[in-house]
């Protein structure tokens, strides 16, 4: 059964295992987020944190890692939790499928308990702040669902956007955030500012695991999260009505904050540690001014770190990354068969695919780094063929060390786009990217010695599952 908000997906972790309450008396900092960063150590089944006693702070409930293990992930998908990460794709690409799938409007939305409007706004008083890395130059939320509209078609459900940016809290009111050019809420608010208004938001915190699965999705433009978030669960996402900006936002939310983007108004934000693994430096970002608040009678504050992969985030944006880029490349190379995106969202990617002719695989190279995702994210490509598995790392390595003549298969494309945080640009937001083309050369590109394979045996699938279910049995 889906979950329609945090509160009831952290039960079911509390069921199967997978929600670490720690009682003990913790430090905001840097206890909460060493912890978090640590759950990234201890594997792949690493439980989410919840904390409900920390110094300084009254009553404060804070959860972490929600994501943050493939069983979580899985059980965040309704799969049972042993799910294999492969098999967590398929089912997300085969759920998919069936978008768009309508929102169920509800109007009694929990968050509706307490208001703060005016004067009387305080996060602070909200909201148990606390940084996420030593470095980082203030209090972020970083696992919020912001909602904005297109305000050139301000009616159009599927333009409104639900997505995830960085937003750093610069006052009890005030709040600035990095709109990444490539992402729709750049979009709108450069249309917005064209238009000389201020663009009306509402950043969502502690949302049901779906939702905040879609708001890190590379979607169409015009596509609805929320009708995608209904695919994925498997029934209608429920929203309600944001009373000051009447917009759409999830019915399950901890806490709900509307305000405006100020026009042409901008702050130092940062630097953060991000999803690099880097920290990016301040900059001149949009400010919000917050003109009301809406929240959950004691809220629970959902916080994600961010830093040297694996954590939380890379969970949380692996599989909604490899699936909307195998959609948009088998929308025109049917031939693709898989894309592993799960590598700092999509930074790097592997595709497998057949061929249709010479030179095609570098095609599908060039297309993957073309995708609306791919403008911004993806800056290195590796192709290979599709008895090849991309997400079985030592084949993908075969491939590279026996097909690959870097003088015909390595291409390097110069000045192409790419977002300002990634850290291997020379230029913020120009880089070079790169395309190996790991794949058994075809007709007319007749070059190599390719012409006898080794090929698994017949029996070796039969086998396969054979041995796992001894292994299992033992």
């Amino acid at each position: 059964m889906p979950y329609d908000d945090l509160r009831s997906f952290l039960d079911t972790l509390d069921k199967h295992g997978q929600l670490l309450r720690i009682t003990e008396q913790v430090l905001p900092e840097p206890d909460l987020a060493a912890a978090a960063n640590a759950a990234g150590r201890v594997g792949e089944g690493a439980p989410a944190l919840y904390f409900d006693n920390v110094k300084g702070f009254t009553d404060a409930r804070i959860a972490m890692n929600v994501h943050g293990s493939w069983r979580n992930h899985a059980l965040a998908l309704g799969l049972p939790p042993d799910t294999s990460v492969r098999e967590q794709v398929e089912e997300f690409a085969r759920r998919w499928d069936a978008f768009p799938v309508a929102p169920e409007r509800r109007e009694d939305a929990p968050w509706r308990e307490n208001t703060q409007q005016g004067a009387d706004i305080d996060l602070f008083k909200v909201l148990p702040l606390f940084r996420l890395n030593d470095g980082d130059g203030g209090f972020y939320l970083d696992k919020a669902a912001v909602v904005s509209r297109d305000p050139r078609d301000p009616d159009h459900f599927g333009k409104q956007n639900v997505g995830t940016y960085r937003i750093e809290v610069i006052g009890r009111d005030c709040l600035a955030f990095q709109p990444v050019p490539m992402h729709d809420v750049a979009q709108h608010l450069h249309a917005a500012e064209e238009l000389g208004e201020e663009l009306p938001i509402v950043i969502t915190l502690g949302n049901d695991p779906v939702i905040t699965i879609v708001a890190g999705m590379p979607m169409g433009y015009d596509q609805s999260e929320y009708e995608m978030a209904g695919a994925l669960r498997g029934a209608p996402a429920p929203i309600a009505t944001a009373p000051l900006t009447g917009f759409d936002v999830p019915w399950g939310s901890e806490v709900v904050i509307e305000g405006v983007v100020e026009s042409r108004k901008r702050q130092i934000e940062g630097p953060f540690g991000e999803f690099t693994g880097h920290y990016s430096g301040g900059r001149r970002m949009p400010t919000i001014r917050i003109d009301r608040v809406s929240y959950r009678t004691d809220p629970v504050f959902e916080s994600l770190y961010l830093g040297m992969p694996w954590t939380e985030v890379d969970y949380l944006v692996g599989p909604n990354t490899c699936v909307p880029l195998l959609k948009q490349l088998r929308a025109e190379f049917p031939e693709v068969q898989a894309v592993n995106a799960m590598y700092t969202h999509g930074l790097a990617v592997i595709v497998s695919t057949k061929k249709r002719y010479g030179g095609f695989a570098k095609a599908v190279g060039m297309r993957a780094m073309t995708t609306p995702h791919g403008l911004g994210y993806v800056t290195q490509v590796i192709v290979v063929d599709e008895d090849v598995d991309p997400f079985d790392l030592p084949q993908v390595m075969w491939a590279m060390s026996a097909k690959v003549n870097p003088q015909d298969d390595v291409i390097i494309v110069p000045n192409l786009s790419v977002m300002a945080l990634a850290p291997a640009a020379n230029t913020p937001g120009i880089t070079s990217k790169m395309i190996i083309d790991a794949t058994t050369p075809v007709a007319p590109d007749n070059r190599g010695h390719f012409d006898t394979p080794v090929r698994d045996l017949p029996e070796t699938p039969e086998w396969t599952d054979r041995l796992r279910a001894l292994i299992a049995a033992r």
